[in-house]
């Protein structure tokens, strides 16, 4: 009877260990990186979360998701950005007010990364996963608090030539297509 207890408790842990990280949490390796908009609509996706505190999702102080309220797979659109504009999402912890920041650690009060930025996760999507606790982000397993994913979205800037440079590439274009008439 003891072994059959123990063997019923071995498959219960598996089952809750399985249904814990069913949502999908970005790989190792990925602590820092920023979101950049590609140019276009971002459109987030709620992934899931595992988390035992309440956490909001914002961008610029606006709500995007609450990972307790928010059903897996709702989408919001947050709008159009210009190629290479930073997005910076915060996740806030209703329990005891901590603020963490996709991005550098500097950002965090704690000094550590508290986000997971995975660029083309599936194709054109960038997911990014949140860790909630001061100090402790958990390794390979942490970053469970909060996922979500972007349309339009990347982890490297988009370099956009400056005025000025623009301005010589037109003017040289100009000369060609008038030494091309000259010849003409």
């Amino acid at each position: 009877m003891k072994l059959l207890a123990k063997i019923a408790s071995v498959v219960a842990a598996c089952v809750l260990s399985t249904s814990v990280f069913a949502h999908p949490i970005a790989v190792n390796g990925t602590e820092g990186l920023s979101v950049f908009a590609s140019g276009g609509n971002v459109v987030a996706k709620y992934e899931g979360n595992s988390a035992g505190f309440s956490n909001d999702l914002l961008l610029n102080l606006s709500f995007i998701f609450n990972n307790h309220a928010t059903a897996v797979g709702d989408t919001l659109d947050l709008g159009n950005f210009a190629a290479g504009t930073e997005l910076i999402f915060q996740l806030h912890v209703n329990d005891n007010g901590d603020n963490w920041y996709t991005g550098a650690a500097s950002r965090n009060a704690d000094g550590l990364f508290h986000a997971r930025v995975q660029e083309n996760w599936k194709p054109g999507v960038t997911l990014v996963s949140f860790e909630d606790l001061w100090g402790v982000p958990e390794g390979q397993y942490g970053y469970n608090d909060l996922s979500f994913s972007f349309t339009n979205t990347q982890t490297t800037p988009i370099s956009v030539p400056e005025s000025s440079g623009l301005i010589l590439m037109l003017l040289g274009l100009v000369g060609l297509v008038a030494t091309r008439r000259k010849k003409a």
